[in-house]
C-alpha cells in the first residue's frame, strides 16, 4: 500500500506540472505576440529601406533640405518632413504634458470623489474619438477661429493641427499620470501633511516626484501619440513637404506622407514607393529615442526618490 500511495503522488505530482507547464505556455502565447510584431515590423522596415538607400545615400536622406521624390527632379531629403513631425508634435506636447498633469493632480489630490468619478470617464471619452473627427474640428472651427486673432494664418497649417493633437492626447497624460499619482503611499501624504505642508506642497513637492515614473511613462505615450498622428496632420496642416519651423505655414509630416503614397498609384516595389519604408524607419528611431529617453528619465528619479 505504501508504495502504491507512493506511485499516486508521483502520479500527480507529474500531471500538476503538466497542467502547469500548459498553463504556462497558454499565457507565454499572448505576451510573445507583441514582441513577435514588433520584430515582424522592424524587419520589414529594414528589408524594404535597404533596397531604398541601395539607390539613395543615405547622407543625402538626412541633410538634402527637398523632398520630391515623385517628381521628374527627384529629391529625398527627409528634414521637410521631419521638421513638419517636430514642429506639430513640440505644439502638441505643450499643450497635453500641462494640462494633462493638472487635470491628473486636480483628480488625484483635490477633486471629490463624485467630480473624480463623473470627470474622469468623460476626460478618457475624448480618446475614443476617431482621429478624422479631430482633424475637420481643427480645420473647420480652430482654424477659422485662429484666422480671427491672425488674419495672415493660411487655411493649412502647423499650429491649428498641433493644438488640436495637444488636445487629443490629454487624457493619455491626465489618466495615466492620475493613476500613478493615486498608487502613491498615503503615508506620505500624511507625513508631509504633518510637516505642515498644504495640500499643494504635498501634490506637487511629494506626491508628483514620488509618481514621477508612472507620469513619465504616460509622456512618453504622449509622445509616441503625438509623433504617429497621421489623420489631423494629413487635414489640417497640409501636405506641402517644405523645410520650416513656422507653425503658422502649412507642412507635411512623415505620416501625412505615407498615408499619401500609401493611397496612390505608385507600383510596389518602385522607389518612389519605398520612400514610405525609409521614412516610416525614422519614425520609428524618433519613437525609439523619446523611450530610450524616457527610460533613462525613470530610472534616474528612481535612484533619487
Amino acid at each position: 500500500m505504501t508504495g502504491r500511495a507512493a506511485a499516486d503522488r508521483l502520479s500527480r505530482r507529474r500531471v500538476r506540472r503538466v497542467k502547469e507547464r500548459s498553463i504556462e505556455v497558454v499565457l507565454f502565447l499572448p505576451a510573445s505576440v507583441s514582441v513577435v510584431t514588433t520584430i515582424g515590423i522592424v524587419v520589414i522596415l529594414f528589408s524594404e529601406s535597404f533596397s531604398f538607400f541601395r539607390e539613395v545615400s543615405l547622407a543625402d536622406f538626412l541633410t538634402d533640405t527637398q523632398w520630391t521624390p515623385l517628381f521628374a527632379d527627384a529629391h529625398y531629403g527627409i528634414l521637410p518632413l521631419l521638421s513638419g513631425t517636430l514642429v506639430t508634435s513640440g505644439i502638441a506636447l505643450l499643450v497635453a504634458i500641462p494640462l494633462g498633469t493638472l487635470i491628473a493632480i486636480y483628480l488625484s489630490e483635490f477633486a471629490p470623489f463624485t467630480v473624480r468619478e463623473i470627470g474622469k470617464p468623460f476626460l478618457e471619452l475624448l480618446g475614443g474619438i476617431p482621429t478624422i473627427v479631430y482633424g475637420y474640428f481643427a480645420l473647420l472651427f480652430v482654424t477659422p477661429l485662429l484666422q480671427v486673432f491672425f488674419p495672415s494664418l493660411p487655411g493649412f497649417n502647423m499650429l491649428s493641427a498641433g493644438l488640436v493633437m495637444g488636445i487629443m492626447i490629454v487624457p493619455y497624460i491626465s489618466s495615466l499620470s492620475e493613476d500613478a499619482m493615486r498608487a502613491v503611499p498615503m503615508n506620505l501624504r500624511e507625513g508631509s501633511y504633518a510637516m505642515g505642508a498644504t495640500r499643494f506642497q504635498t501634490a506637487w513637492r511629494v506626491v508628483t516626484p514620488a509618481a514621477f515614473s508612472g507620469i513619465a511613462a504616460a509622456y512618453i505615450l504622449g509622445i509616441s501619440r503625438a509623433v504617429g498622428e497621421t489623420m489631423i496632420v494629413a487635414i489640417a496642416a497640409g501636405m506641402q513637404p517644405d523645410l520650416t519651423w513656422n507653425p503658422a505655414e502649412p507642412a507635411a509630416t512623415i505620416t501625412s506622407y505615407i498615408v499619401q503614397v500609401a493611397l496612390g498609384d505608385l507600383p510596389h516595389g518602385s522607389l518612389g514607393y519605398q520612400t514610405i519604408f525609409a521614412a516610416g524607419l525614422t519614425l520609428a528611431f524618433i519613437t525609439l529615442l523619446f523611450n530610450v529617453m524616457g527610460h533613462v528619465l525613470r530610472k534616474r528619479f528612481r535612484q533619487a526618490y
